[in-house]
């Protein structure tokens, strides 16, 4: 400001009274102008279980001072949350002690996606040192003086739970009846247990964690049924990248969940933190037009940034033999899966894709069948068998049937793409391809027509699988509950695909 004032003293008269006018008018028209559409600190609006209230307190303190994001924290007890949010229809994320009551979110159709945050042991809660020596469930039962509060199973996961598993031995009737009152929330439990207002009630281990004044009794009719504890995103949201992006942090294993492990939570398997993951996703050149929309509406929505790397999947198995390491690979095909199935976990069969034969419209009547490729003068293309599956199982096919095209074969590529770009250039006669190939592009069909190969050998199977060391896990499963939805679905099949997920 200083140097602007030098500036204008070094003016001429005229020019110095003309610039400060101007300046006059200018200046108090920014504060008129509608800046609305600038980007302002929004706010989040989170529903969490009662037993989450101490690390999510602590992670949204986290967040808001990071990122300047007001997160507002709404306790209750998992089941009432829910009716909460079925009623307003408000809010962004939802934290249930139980996923149970996520996929009953999802079943109404109050959320869609959802990741998991950490796990939790149902058991019994006592006086500190457990005065009373309560072990198991028939110490309840036979010590008629002890004073039992339970959950209650309409409004707690703790207290659902805990029913669940007691109906299922035989115990909820005698210990509901002896219980001498029903709390709303785990948290309300573990009070009444501090305070003397009881000796023994049901709840989650690291709610024992946080009261010095209490321990936990592990019993084996729940030690075998974790439950996990996840963070749904609601359908409700106006800004899924925000709510994505919190729960992400909430989500990750070196910020969340490094907080819920301090207050005495087991996390499960958890993302690095970054504010804008960068994944590396590997796909057959084949897949490209069935799942760039999908990937690209991830992208947004998720506020991340996806690289696509589409290619022969032989070229792609090089590499990865070499040493890249995608956070996924979707092959064209298993066998070029198997080739490296050492580096990720287990695939998912999404889709098939018949083999076919592309002629040009000239071809009529001369090629009907994989035999008639044979015929003198043609010129005929292939994709190569080591950088691509539909190369390997185009020579698989030939030999099973013991077919030389070697006199007429013009042209070996590394994907289907090139060869139907080289038919319509009119290079080719005929190439054998995917049928996605031939239906990437409607105008194809115009210039050339398709030959179906009736052979059960004929077909590629497209499996996904996620990188056994990729830092993303969590998000690369989200991505592939994208491609596999209904909406992907259709993209497949638009694009001459069979869809290979069961329902």
């Amino acid at each position: 400001m200083h140097g602007l004032w030098l500036t204008l003293l070094s003016m001429n008269r005229s020019k110095f009274i003309f610039i400060v006018l101007l300046l006059t008018l200018v200046i108090p028209l920014y504060f008129f102008i509608d800046r609305s559409d600038e980007k302002v600190p929004s706010e989040l609006i989170v529903y969490c279980a009662a037993g989450m209230r101490i690390p999510m307190e602590r992670v949204a303190r986290e967040y808001e001072d990071t990122f300047n994001v007001d997160i507002r924290l709404q306790f209750a007890g998992s089941g009432t949350l829910l009716g909460n949010i079925e009623a307003s229809n408000i809010g962004d994320l939802y934290l249930a002690a139980d996923t149970s009551y996520i996929e009953i979110a999802r079943q109404k159709g109050l959320l869609t996606e959802s990741i998991p945050v950490c796990s939790l042991m149902a058991g019994l809660i006592v006086k500190g040192g457990n005065p009373l020596n309560i072990k198991s469930l028939n110490d309840l039962i036979e010590g008629k003086s002890i004073r039992i509060v339970l959950a209650n199973p309409e409004a707690a996961s703790i207290g659902k739970f805990t029913k669940k598993v007691l109906v299922g031995t035989g115990h909820w009737e005698t210990l509901s009846s002896k219980a001498i009152v029903m709390k709303p929330t785990v948290n309300e439990v573990a009070n009444d247990i501090k305070l003397g207002s009881a000796d023994v009630g049901f709840a989650w281990d690291a709610i024992a964690n946080q009261y010095q004044e209490l321990s936990f009794v592990s019993l084996p009719e729940f030690e075998s049924k974790k439950k996990s504890v996840t963070i749904g995103l609601l359908n409700s949201t106006t800004n899924a990248p925000a709510a994505l992006k919190f729960a992400r942090f909430l989500s990750s294993n070196d910020r969340g969940q490094k907080i819920f492990s301090e207050e005495g939570y087991q996390i499960t398997v958890g993302d690095e933190w970054s504010e804008r993951p960068e994944i590396l996703l590997y796909t057959g050149a084949m897949l490209s037009p069935a799942i760039r929309s999908r990937v690209e509406q991830f992208e947004s929505r998720e506020g991340v940034s996806v690289q696509l790397v589409p290619n022969g999947c032989g070229v792609l198995v090089s590499q990865m033999k070499a040493g890249a390491r995608p956070d996924a690979y979707f092959s064209c095909d298993v066998s070029f899966m198997n080739d490296v199935k050492d580096l990720f976990d287990s695939p998912t069969n999404v889709s098939s894709n018949d083999m076919i034969i592309l002629a040009r419209n000239e071809m009529k009547g001369t090629i009907k069948t994989l035999n008639d490729l044979t015929g003198n003068g043609l010129r005929i293309g292939v994709a190569h068998p080591e950088k691509s599956a539909l190369g390997a199982l185009t020579v698989r096919l030939f030999e099973h049937l013991n077919l030389n095209l070697k006199k007429n074969l013009l042209l070996d590529s590394a994907t289907g793409d090139f060869l139907v770009n080289q038919l319509r250039a009119g290079s080719l006669d005929a190439v054998i391809v995917y049928r996605s190939n031939a239906m990437a592009n409607p105008s194809t069909l115009e210039d050339a027509f398709i030959v179906d190969i009736d052979e059960p050998m004929a077909v590629a199977i497209q499996p996904f699988a996620i990188g056994s060391d990729s830092s993303h896990k969590n998000l690369m499963k989200r991505l592939l509950d994208a491609l596999t939805g209904n909406e992907s679905r259709k993209d497949f099949l638009k694009y001459g695909f069979q869809w290979e997920i069961k329902s």
